[in-house]
Formats: structure tokens, C-alpha cells, sequence
């Protein structure tokens, strides 16, 4: 049977079709206004829709939108709306503000996910909830941006758990065409088609469109009858299926989405890597450059060097996506070959021992070899990231390996609740929303009155009670429960309790079980009839991490039981629904992860936002947020004798903490029933908090950090047809064949006691072989020592050319003062040095004496 596909379009009457173009830009998400005027057209079928404006329209009847039509307030409402979407459409923002002249930088974003609104399922967590806060972040800023990534067809898995607590996984098919996406269509008006050869077989890709505000995301798609099955399987699962489907899908992201940009038109100058999963995007554009430029291997990998950000997300290294070789070569092969590079040369640049010839592919240490900008995703993790991957360039030592950092941050208008968001209209003016770039306005948080706070956190904590209750009633019905349990559920959780949450993916190093290693004096703690405490758990476990999943079922067994039933409760199917109710309505966030596994993590930051606390263990971002005005660290320590002894202790701490510190200073009241102390640190939270982590900061520092280096360098090294990347290219080569001959023969120095102030002249001969003085930089790296005899931290000191010897070694000296007192080290090293590197080091070369 031959079925013709055809696409029926919701009518609106001619007052509500600007109700069309704000349900297909998901800016409607982050403005309250314009999620009222849907909730106004049938608040019931909003909720069953799962918020998604497109597929609301077009199911309800014509006969609604008739009578809405002729609703002189509702009409009113739907233009005050469109008109306020138009004005930020076209209003002048940070970027074009601060940078007049900077007007052809081109960022493309390549992530595996987003999560940007419940409404469009293709994220599964906090990497896709951070690259949809990216993108609306470079809308509000003005950031010129594209995003790539793919169009999954039933995205991430929905979780049911059965009568035992196991949790169990639903794949329900998207429509998309009841989402707000389009699809990008060629001048003949067919749907526009790029192609990626997997092995022998072509798979054909057609490119759909969100739109972000003023920024564009494409997303590729495999499901279409001109595919084979094995082509359309592509885009079925985001993380779902073997090793050979992920292999494919990260393919058919980095190849893909750079030949979908271009058939789009866009030519980006700077190229994001979010993760390691899009790093073949590298290979591809060496592969255009050689083809169409006619440049070497070497000579394109300098150019796309040069103008490609990388940020890792991952704190271990068996986190990090790697293949095994003989996979990679049915899919990759061919494609190498047309580098004119052979395969082994190839697995070389992924592996961080490239002889060791047992070592798997890795992405991330492809992706760092390959970009001039890498960074991690907090300061804690810049720093566990330069340790981790310090033996890609053993030379270096850990302080220069050349990963930065660039802490997460939040889209704060997306997880403020409407009624903060209301106060924050009132108390911090226009500015909040019209300049959001402008961070000093978080200081008029302290102008809102103690009661006008505490109320509005009430009525979120009261509304989240509510919720939890509706779903618990709805997960135990469609279990089978027992009537009186189904009841029971009505009454669950105190709406005037302190109320702690926990949310997030259920690995196991993230220890959703520490609450409960004591449960009898987590049973006392719960059971206060004078303080009374009450938690609520939500989060997935990967299909495949069965130990995720035992945890999960753990803590459903256990919150059977009373008195925990009545103070404990566990959502299903944690998304970006259940995360705003967690989020604006809870009093605390708690967070156990193992130190320092949590790279950086968000969900807190959103609790801080909308006046929450944090108690978590001083890692990811909170190692940078702590201070004891604006919530609680769990004592934690890297080193223990055994994860049993580490859990023991930190739950000890955990313990503690609520039973002397959160607890007493919630339910201390003062005057008018106020617990003064506690919302002095709510005000203390969201101002210092909300002022720095945010996606605005964030997006603010990769342009200035990353972004514009990245472009600039990109274009220098693009001019003159590829000169300086040629130049680069044949220097590298230079290096590369001279540099075992480069040796520091002699340091002389003073060996005697040194004093503070003093100088120290050092003068080093050096052999350069082939090379001449200018070929190179030696330098001093002088500084204290520890007790092991390595530096705490140390100064890199440039020596100055003094003559050649008769011999033909060269001479270079300086003096190094001397500002503190203690034992100090000194160590010589020759780098190569050329001009058009900038202040960027060859890390593959450097000899010390």
C-alpha cells in the first residue's frame, strides 16, 4: 500500500495568526507573557501537550479560536506579545554594543543535544539543558551563533518505574510536525538533503530548523524513505543502540552538520565543539580545505586548528568517548585516505600514546589535539582537566597544558518562576530584562521586603507540594495501586515544611543513596513533629546502568515504608517539566556527588536563582560558589582508604549539617513569623549567585576569552590565500625535522644563599642545531618548591640573546628576582617561537635541561 504524506495547517482567525510565529520560536519558553496567552486558550490541553505551543494550536477547535478572536483583551494580549518578540528581534544587544566592528564573526555550536524546552524532547540531561541555555544566551546577547545537532525521532527514553521500583523505558514517537520545528527546503522547494557516506552505503540527511530567539539551530534527520534501514536507524535514540550506532551518529553530527551549514549558506569563522561527540567536524573541514584550497594534510590542520573551541565536559578519563580501531576503520577509511594521510597516521592524533598501537580512539583527545582553544567547564575541572590529560603533551608542565576554564551558568529568565519574576519586575527594574548583560542589577535583590520574598517562596514550595502530590496520584493508578495508597498520595508532603530536593541523573557517583546510609537518624530527622523535614528525589539511570537503577529501586522500597511515605516521594520521568517545579519551589538542593567527579553541574545554580539553598559536597561549580552566607558545604576529602569510609564520613557531615545548621535556621521565626536569618541568606544566595553563574556571564566570557581569538586567529591564518597557516605548516615541518639536535648544553648560576630582593643571572648555552636564535624561546621557569621537590607554582622568566661561540652553540641570560623567601627551583627549557603563533606554544616541543 502507497501512502501520500501531507501536512494539514491550523487555521487561526486573522486576529490570532501572530499566535503562529510565537509558537515557532522558542522565545516564547523564557517570557511568562507569552506562555500565558497559550495556557489562556485551554490550560488543560497545554498540560497534556507537554507545553508545546505547535501542537496546541493545532488541536484546538476552531471554535475556541473563533471566540478568542473576538476577545478584545485576549487580542490585545497576543499583540502586546508579538510586539514585545518583534522588539527583541530587532534591538541592538551586547555583541553589536561592544563590538561595532566586529561584524564577520560566525560562531557554529555543534552539540549532540539540547534542551530547550519540554516541548521538544531531544535531551536527555545537563549537557543538552546547558547547550539550550548557550543558545538562548547568545540570542539575549546578540552573539552571532548557529547551533548543529540532530533531529532525534523519540529522543531520550520516558521512565516508567513498575510495581518493584524497576525502572522501565518508553520511547514515544515525536511529531514534528506538531513541534516548533521546520524543515529547510532548496530553491525548488524540496526538502534541502546533504550526504555522508557510512562505508559503502550513502546516507541522506534533510536539515530541520528551530528557532532560538534570533538564533538558528539545525538539526539532521535519517528518517525518510529515500534512506536505507540502516541510515533512517540513525536518528532514532539519542544514546541508544551499540558502539557502531554511536559511531555513526557522531559521524553523521561533525561530517554532516558542516556540509548542512553550507547548503544553508552559512560560513562560520569559528567552529564549538561541546564535547567530544561532533569532534569528526575537524575531518571534514581538513578534508574541504585540501580538496577545494588544494592545501597539504598539514596545512589544513593548522587552519582548522586555529579557529575551533573544544570544551570538555567529563572529570575521568574512561568517561570520554573512545572506538575501537577496527570500527572506526569500516566507517572511516575512506575518508582519511582523501587527507592523504595513512590510517595508521590517523589513529595516531586520537590516542594519547600514539605508537601504543592497543590504544583506542579518543574523541576528546582528538578534539583537544586538534583545537587552538580548550577549555573545561568549571575551575575545579579546568584543573583535574589539565591533570588528566597532561600526558598528551608530557612536556608541559600541569599549569600550562593548555586547557582553560569557563565556569557553567544558567538562562535565568528559563528557570525563574513567574511570581520571582514578577518581585524581580517590581524591585530590579527594566534592566533584568532589557540589558540582562548588566550584572550589577542582582545588587536591588536586597531592595525586596523580607515578607514579599518569603511569601513568593511559599507559594512556589506550596505549588511544588501540589504537583508532586498530582503525580504520585497519577504514577500509583497507572502501577495498579491500591486504592488507600492512591489516597494516601493526596496527602504526601507538608506545604509548610522545609523541603530538600534532589534531581539529576542516578550514576552512582553522584550517591543518591547517602541520605539513607543512617536511616534511623535520617527517621529522626524526618519525624520532628516541631520540625518536620521532607525530601523529593527525581532522575533517570542510563537503560544501560543497572547499578543506576538498583539505587532508584532502593529508595522506592524504602520510602514505602513509614514514617518515611510521608516524607520522602520520588517523581518519574525527571525533564525539564519536573525540573522548574523542583527548582522554583524547594527551600534546599542537595548534592553528594564523589569528589571531583561533578565537572560542574547547574540544577543549583537554578535553586539559588529563585531563593533556594544549596548543601552540597565542594565540587563543580559550588567549589567556586561556597561561602557560608549563601548555603553549605559537605566536609568531603579526596583521600580515603575505601568508598565505605568515604560515604560513612560525608554522610556523617551531611547529617550534621541538617540537624545543627539547615534545619534550626529554617524554622527559627522572629518577628511576624519571619525566619529573618534565613531569608537574609536567600537574598545573600540569589544576588551573589545569580549575578555569576548565568549563561549571560558565560556566553560574555567565551566570546571575550575564546570566540574572538578564535575568529581573529582563524582569519589571519585564511588570508592571503592561507598564507600564515602555510607558514605555520612549514615551520612545524622545520621543528619537526631539527629538533632532536636542540639541547641545553650549560647553566651557569650563583649556588650560594640568595636574599629577598636580590637577583639572580643566569646565563644558558644552548645547541640549536639547523635552527637559528629566532627559531626559539628559552625561558626560566623559576619558583617555589614543595616538600616532594616540585613546584607549587612558578614563573616563566624569557631569557635574551647574548652571541654565538666559537663552538656554534648559542648564549642567552637574564636575572630572576627574588620576591619571597623559601626553597626555590629553577629549570630551563627551549620551546620553538613563531610570530605568527602569537602567545600560542608548539606544547609537542619543548626540551629542558
Amino acid at each position: 500500500m502507497k501512502i501520500r504524506p501531507f501536512y494539514v495547517a491550523p487555521v487561526l482567525p486573522e486576529a490570532l495568526k501572530p499566535l503562529q510565529e510565537i509558537a515557532t520560536n522558542v522565545w516564547f519558553s523564557w517570557n511568562w507573557e507569552a506562555v500565558r496567552l497559550f495556557i489562556r486558550i485551554d490550560a488543560e490541553l497545554w498540560e497534556k501537550g507537554y507545553q508545546n505551543p505547535v501542537a496546541m494550536l493545532g488541536r484546538v477547535s476552531q471554535e475556541r479560536l473563533k471566540h478568542l478572536a473576538q476577545d478584545d483583551s485576549y487580542v490585545t494580549q497576543v499583540e502586546r506579545v508579538h510586539a514585545s518578540m518583534q522588539e527583541y528581534l530587532t534591538t541592538k544587544k551586547w555583541f553589536a554594543r561592544k563590538y561595532p566592528n566586529v561584524d564577520d564573526m560566525k560562531v557554529a555550536y555543534f552539540s549532540c543535544e539540547y534542551g530547550l524546552d519540554e516541548g521538544l524532547p531531544i535531551y536527555s540531561g545537563g549537557l543538552g539543558i546547558l547547550s539550550g541555555d548557550h543558545l538562548k544566551s547568545a540570542s539575549d546577547l546578540g552573539i552571532p551563533l548557529v547551533a548543529v545537532g540532530l533531529l532525534y525521532r523519540q529522543g531520550y527514553f520516558r521512565q516508567r518505574l513498575n510495581a518493584d521500583g524497576w525502572q522501565m523505558e518508553e520511547y514515544p514517537e515525536n511529531d514534528w510536525y506538531n513541534m516548533p520545528v521546520k524543515r529547510v527546503t532548496n530553491e525548488s522547494g524540496e526538502p534541502a538533503l546533504i550526504t555522508v557516506m557510512m562505508g559503502s552505503m550513502p546516507v541522506f540527511a534533510q536539515i530541520w530548523q528551530v528557532q532560538v530567539g534570533s538564533t538558528s539551530l539545525y538539526l539532521l534527520d535519517t528518517n525518510f524513505e529515500t534512506n536505507e534501514p540502516r541510515a533512517r536507524e540513525i536518528t532514532t535514540q539519542l544514546y541508544g543502540g551499540d558502539r557502531d550506532m554511536r559511531l555513526r551518529q557522531e559521524l553523521l553530527l561533525g561530517i554532516g552538520g558542516i556540509r548542512a551549514l553550507k547548503i544553508v549558506g552559512v560560513n562560520p569563522t569559528v567552529f564549538h565543539i561541546n564535547e567530544g561527540h561532533s569532534a569528526f567536524l575537524l575531518l571534514e573541514r581538513m578534508r574541504d580545505l585540501i580538496e577545494t584550497k588544494k592545501l597539504t594534510f598539514e596545512e589544513a590542520k593548522e587552519i582548522v586548528w586555529s579557529s575551533t573551541v573544544f570544551t570538555t565536559h567529563t572529570p575521568v578519563p574512561a568517561g570520554n568517548e573512545q572506538f575501537d580501531a577496527g570500527l572506526l576503520k569500516r566507517y572511516g577509511e575512506s575518508k582519511v585516505a582523501r587527507l592523504g594521510i595513512t590510517w595508521n597516521d590517523f589513529l595516531k592524533l586520537g590516542r594519547i600514546e600514539p605508537k601504543n598501537q592497543n590504544e583506542l580512539f579518543g574523541m576528546t583527545v582528538f578534539a583537544l589535539r586538534h583545537c587552538a582553544f580548550n577549555n573545561g567547564v568549571s575551575a575545579l575541572h579546568g584543573t583535574v582537566s589539565r591533570k588528566m590529560w597532561n600526558s598528551i603533551w608530557p612536556n608541559v608542565p600541569v599549569n600550562e597544558v593548555p586547557i582553560t576554564h569557563i565556569t557553567n551558568g544558567i538562562h535565568t529568565r528559563s528557570w525563574l518562576s513567574h511570581d520571582m519574576g514578577e518581585l524581580f519586575d517590581s524591585y530590579l527594574g527594566p534592566r533584568f530584562v532589557t540589558r540582562p548583560w548588566e550584572f550589577d542589577v542582582w545588587e536591588r535583590v536586597d531592595r525586596i521586603p523580607d515578607v514579599e520574598l518569603w511569601r513568593t517562596h511559599q507559594r512556589r514550595r506550596e505549588r511544588l507540594v501540589f504537583f508532586v502530590r498530582q503525580r504520585l496520584k497519577r504514577q500509583l493508578e497507572r502501577r495498579g495501586a491500591h486504592r488507600s495508597e492512591i489516597i494516601r498520595a493526596e496527602e504526601v508532603l507538608d506545604p509548610h515544611a522545609i523541603t530538600i530536593g534532589f534531581a539529576r541523573r542516578f550514576a552512582t557517583y553522584k550517591r543518591a543513596h547517602l541520605l539513607f546510609r543512617d536511616r534511623e537518624r535520617l527517621r529522626k530527622i524526618i519525624s520532628d513533629s516541631e520540625r518536620p523535614v521532607q525530601f523529593i528525589f527525581a532522575g533517570k539511570a542510563h537503560p544501560q546502568d543497572h547499578p543506576g537503577k538498583e539505587i532508584i529501586k532502593s529508595i522506592i522500597h524504602m520510602i514505602r515504608e513509614e514514617p518515611f511515605r510521608s516524607h520522602i516521594a520520588f517523581i518519574e520521568d525527571y525533564d525539564i517539566n519536573v525540573a522548574r517545579y523542583l527548582v522554583q519551589g524547594v527551600d534546599v538542593w542537595l548534592n553528594t556527588p564523589i569528589l571531583p567527579l561533578e565537572a560542574s553541574g547547574t540544577s543549583g545554580m537554578k535553586v539559588a536563582t529563585n531563593g533556594g539553598l544549596n548543601l552540597s559536597i565542594l565540587d563543580g561549580w559550588w567549589a567556586e560558589g561556597y561561602h557560608p552566607d549563601v548555603g553549605w558545604a559537605i566536609d568531603s576529602g579526596e583521600n580515603y582508604e575505601s568508598s565505605e569510609r568515604q560515604d560513612t564520613v560525608e554522610s556523617e557531615s551531611l547529617y550534621n549539617c541538617l540537624e545543627k545548621d539547615v534545619v534550626p535556621l529554617f524554622y527559627h521565626r522572629e518577628g511576624a513569623g519571619l525566619p529573618r536569618e534565613w531569608i537574609e541568606k536567600m537574598k545573600a544566595s540569589m544576588k551573589q549567585l545569580g549575578r555569576q553563574f548565568n549563561t549571560h556571564r558565560m556566553l560574555e566570557e567565551y566570546t571575550e576569552q575564546l570566540y574572538l581569538h578564535a575568529h581573529h586567529f582563524g582569519v589571519s591564518m585564511r588570508e592571503n590565500e592561507y598564507q600564515r597557516g602555510k607558514n605555520i605548516a612549514a615551520f612545524r615541518k622545520k621543528i619537526n625535522q631539527a629538533w632532536e639536535d636542540v639541547e641545553v648544553v650549560k647553566v651557569n648560576m650563583r649556588s650560594d644563599l640568595m636574599s629577598v630582593g636580590s637577583e639572580l643571572p643566569i646565563a644558558v648555552e644552548v645547541q640549536l642545531g639547523s635552527l637559528a636564535p629566532e627559531d626559539v624561546v628559552v625561558e626560566a621557569h623559576c619558583g617555589v618548591l614543595d616538600s616532594q621537590g616540585n613546584f607549587q607554582d612558578g614563573t616563566i622568566y624569557q631569557t635574551s640573546y647574548a652571541g654565538k661561540n666559537d663552538n656554534g652553540t648559542h648564549n642567552f641570560t637574564l636575572e630572576i628576582p627574588f620576591k619571597e623567601s623559601g626553597r626555590h627551583g629553577l629549570a630551563i627549557r627551549v620551546r620553538p617561537y613563531h610570530s605568527d603563533l602569537g602567545s600560542k606554544i608548539m606544547t609537542e616541543f619543548i626540551s629542558w635541561g
